[in-house]
């Protein structure tokens, strides 16, 4: 898959969605308000949030969005 910036942002977004539905709202946190933020702030918040899930098997809905972005964050310009 080869995601624009907004289509990455459309897959943030639904990580914040998911997050919610489930009460991690941390983890939501993280990715409000990603529209328009710059390359390097993104992926900081895309890994931390992959750090966050490791070993969450329960949440493998969002670290599969979340390893999507993050294969196509060298797009965002």
């Amino acid at each position: 898959t080869n995601l624009d910036r907004g289509a990455i942002e459309a897959r943030l977004s639904e990580v914040r969605t998911a997050a919610q539905k489930k009460g991690l709202n941390d983890l939501a946190g993280m990715f409000a308000g990603v529209e328009g933020m710059p390359r390097a702030q993104m992926e900081q918040r895309v890994h931390n949030a992959q750090k966050w899930l490791t070993g969450k098997m329960e949440h493998g809905d969002i670290a599969a969005l979340l390893d999507l972005v993050d294969m196509n964050l060298h797009n965002l310009k």
